[in-house]
């Protein structure tokens, strides 16, 4: 029986408080009446949520929280008193982010960025603001092609802060973002690159050769294979035609057109193609 997730658990019997649901290692939990639906019955499998209530004990809930352990959530502080804040995650007993676990005071009626964790010791949930510690280094390669998970974050002057499949710290760059986004929410979108220190750089939409012109094609298959043009924007119009066969102005838009894409890097020796 996991505490701070759903459980499928079976109905064992019928009490005057309610109904007790155990799982196959013949733990028991309470599922009060204000949960129970008249078309449950004995042996019947039920999936709930497993908590702490405002007496300690262990019990079951049909509801379901904003957060559940080991994820992250934008949730709304309540109270604020002498142990703590006290966060709105959809359940009776409120969620406490203890001060020690806070990156600033926090202030009521505000939402703030918290992770669900449980203390062993006490075996009791709790919310952390500290968010960076339960955010992993990236050490493997993602497809450019494949979907992730994303959950948009804070604003900065670079562009918007995200989660990446509940584990990882990336970005989505301001150049990249073509609609509105709301902290807090739940979508999907595409890795572009894996940085050193294990952050990633995140796009909304699939990089795409549908998305470069014919002439950004071009230059794309050239770099590929050479990895390395000595062409700038202030090279001389006869050497940008004899390396890459186009004109200037051509030349200059198939750069722009991979540079936003960031599928290429600008040197003051020339073009090099993002490994």
């Amino acid at each position: 029986m996991k505490i701070g997730q759903v459980n499928e658990l079976k109905l064992l019997r019928f009490t005057s408080v309610g109904a007790y649901l155990g799982d196959e290692e013949d733990n028991d939990v309470l599922l009060p009446n204000k949960y129970l639906t008249d078309d449950l019955d004995v042996d019947d499998s039920v999936e709930v949520f497993i908590y702490r209530d405002s007496e300690d004990r262990i019990v079951a809930t049909t509801e379901r929280p904003y957060i559940e352990l080991f994820h992250f959530a934008y949730l709304k502080v309540k109270e604020v008193n002498f142990f703590g804040a006290f966060m709105d995650w959809g359940l009776e007993k409120d969620l406490m982010v203890p001060f020690k676990e806070q990156n600033l005071k926090f202030e009521e009626g505000r939402y703030y960025l918290v992770y669900l964790d449980l203390d062993e010791s006490t075996d009791r949930l709790y919310g952390s603001a500290k968010v960076n510690k339960f955010l992993h280094e990236c050490k493997k390669e993602y497809d450019p092609e494949q979907l992730i998970d994303i959950m948009i974050c804070d604003t900065t002057d670079l562009g918007v802060k995200v989660i990446v499949d509940g584990i990882y710290s990336g970005l989505i760059f301001k150049n990249d973002i073509s609609r509105q986004l709301k902290r807090g929410e739940k979508t999907f979108g595409y890795i572009s690159k894996v940085r050193e220190d294990g952050k990633l750089d995140v796009r909304l939409d699939k990089t795409s050769r549908t998305k470069i012109s014919d002439s950004a094609q071009v230059l794309m298959e050239i770099l590929e294979n050479k990895k390395y043009i000595p062409l700038t924007d202030k090279s001389d119009p006869d050497e940008i035609r004899a390396v890459v066969g186009m004109s200037k102005k051509t030349f200059k838009q198939a750069v722009g057109n991979l540079y936003k894409q960031r599928l290429i890097t600008i040197e003051v020796s020339g073009i090099y193609l993002v490994e």
